[in-house]
């Protein structure tokens, strides 16, 4: 199969996800299927090196992919996005660190949480961590997780901040999700006590930001060159965009059989019909700015080029806005749709929740990125780590 035809797979099975979305909702975790299908698909094997199984596809295919599966369940999707960006992550760590992840299958997904939650000690060989993650998407469907902590090296040096790659042997998760909205994403706590880890199974986050990881001495393909920052921020506003395109899909069949009380046929009451266009048009706006900056930094490392501060600061400009421009499109479609829309059946309601939901997630900090945005275009740094 090949990357391109993973697309069409996608599409096929995008049917029985929606089907499933009240399921994922009520168990709180994605159901197994669905988790089985994603795999056969190849869909989350498209950033993963093809040393390991991987495709090393374009990633304008994964967003694609992405936006299809989140129409179709919001839950689904959000997983499929942060879920499906990590085996690129994982290109960046030691080969060593590679072949105990897809060794045996290239399958293995691949959990997170980014904060840190936990601090490492040095020891002989590696490191001493303990601590508590919050937010680890689709968590019990892993057998690995990357973490975000603070080094105290021991050295007199500032702590540092770094991700370690550890297997589900070492940690222990706690059921903690009980939420609005992504219910079925199963986000939870990730706990880790007195554990050695050693140190291969780390990466130091000023490195991998400056391009600088020991994984590109052996995955040399453009693919890995392009920002952690843009790569992973855009699987969280990918998978809201594509949730806003599930409800303006929902939406149109929806308002197609609807009778409005003040109107009789919704198609004859003219303001939600406009609004309707309106909200396609800007969430159409969103996609476009998502697979385009993407687009462009691929396009610019194929060709030997580098990726400029410029380029990296309007991706995070328009990353930003294409979640708050999504999200107030299917405001305004939500608040025209009538009482219908808000019952359980419904599931328009439950991806609204769901995009709302994930909205919160701390990549989506409107003004800050706003901000860096202007001092980079005026001649000044970033002031956003998210560059």
């Amino acid at each position: 199969m090949s990357d391109t035809e993973v697309l069409d797979r996608v599409r096929e099975l995008t049917p029985l996800i929606r089907e499933r979305a009240a399921e994922a909702e009520r168990n709180r975790r994605l159901p197994d299927e669905s988790v089985k299908e994603l795999k056969e698909s190849g869909l989350m094997r498209l950033l993963q090196p093809k040393r390991y199984g991987g495709y090393e596809a374009d990633p304008r295919l994964f967003y694609e992919s992405l936006f299809a599966v989140a129409a179709a369940c919001g839950s689904t999707g959000w997983v499929t996005g942060v879920v499906g960006v990590h085996p690129w992550q994982v290109a960046l760590f030691p080969d060593q660190v590679q072949a105990e992840v897809w060794g045996d299958d290239p399958d293995t997904w691949i959990s997170s949480s980014y904060m840190p939650g936990g601090r490492m000690v040095p020891t002989d060989g590696g490191y001493i961590l303990n601590g508590r993650w919050s937010f680890s998407s689709g968590c019990d469907h892993c057998q690995w997780v990357i973490l975000g902590v603070i080094v105290d090296r021991g050295d007199g040096s500032a702590p540092a901040m770094w991700n370690v790659l550890i297997p589900h042997t070492d940690y222990r998760i706690e059921d903690v999700w009980q939420t609005m909205g992504l219910c079925g994403t199963g986000s939870n706590d990730i706990i880790v006590e007195d554990l050695f880890v050693p140190e291969h199974r780390t990466i130091d986050l000023v490195k991998m930001f400056a391009w600088e990881s020991p994984g590109l001495a052996l995955n040399t393909s453009p693919l890995y060159r392009l920002p952690f920052a843009t790569m992973f921020a855009n699987a969280i506003t990918g998978a809201i965009i594509g949730m806003a395109e599930g409800i303006l899909a929902e939406n149109l069949e929806y308002t197609k059989a609807r009778v409005s009380k003040s109107w009789g046929k919704a198609t004859d009451d003219p303001y939600t019909v406009t609004a309707l266009g309106r909200a396609a048009s800007e969430v159409d706006a969103c996609r476009s700015h998502l697979l385009h900056h993407i687009g462009s930094m691929y396009d610019t490392v194929c060709a030997g080029g580098e990726i400029t501060t410029e380029m990296r600061s309007r991706a995070r400009r328009d990353q930003v806005q294409g979640t708050a421009r999504a999200i107030a499109a299917i405001d305004d479609v939500f608040d025209r749709s009538g009482a219908g829309t808000i019952m359980w059946s419904n599931p328009i309601q439950r991806l609204w929740r769901d995009a709302h939901a994930g909205r919160h997630h701390t990549v989506n900090s409107i003004d800050r990125s706003l901000h860096s945005y202007g001092m980079t275009v005026m001649g000044f740094s970033p002031t956003d780590v998210m560059i």
